[in-house]
């Protein structure tokens, strides 16, 4: 009997302490994209004693978007510690970027970040566009990922926040 008593907490421990996996992916809870009206652009001044790094950005447009667009596409991605990578136009339709079930990468330069957390888009035009995911790849970060699979609505910066809202908090201040 007390060996049965014994197994059974012992069962009932290891289903509390080894995550089982559905909770190991619970971690890896991808976010909608938002619309954030009130992210800002920071000062580009605000990093003139920062060192440049280099980025690698992958943008993948979706199998369900448009043949191609014509709109205007910027980026803007940083960590939660206030740097901020800021890419006024990505697009280029005369090389046709952002086909349907395409990828384009880009090369950036902008402040050394610590570990992205968020990354916005914004589109302007008539076209409309649909990416995919975003990849974002650095020295010294972990890449990171962002899923979008939504059409990006016009004039506004749209995308994921993981910083918990910090791009909506420093644009507050």
């Amino acid at each position: 009997m007390m060996k049965a008593v014994c197994l059974v907490l012992l069962f009932a421990l290891i289903i509390i302490f080894i995550p089982s996996e559905s909770s190991s992916r619970s971690s890896s809870i991808t976010l909608k994209p938002q619309p954030n009206p009130n992210f800002k652009i920071f000062n580009s001044t605000d990093h003139k004693n920062a060192r440049t790094c280099s980025f690698t950005v992958e943008v993948t447009t979706s199998c369900s978007s448009t043949t191609y667009t014509r709109d205007q596409i910027s980026l803007a991605f940083g960590d939660a510690y206030g740097n901020q990578v800021y890419v006024p136009r990505i697009d280029d339709p005369s090389t046709r970027t952002f086909e349907r079930c395409s990828s384009d990468t880009f090369e950036l330069y902008g402040p050394c970040t610590y570990e992205v957390c968020y990354l916005y888009l914004y589109r302007s035009g008539y076209d409309g566009w649909m990416p995919e995911r975003v990849d974002v790849y650095g020295y010294n970060i972990r890449a990171v990922s962002f899923s979008f699979n939504v059409w990006i609505p016009a004039d506004v910066w749209y995308g994921p926040d993981y910083c918990y809202g910090y791009a909506a908090r420093m644009a507050a201040k």
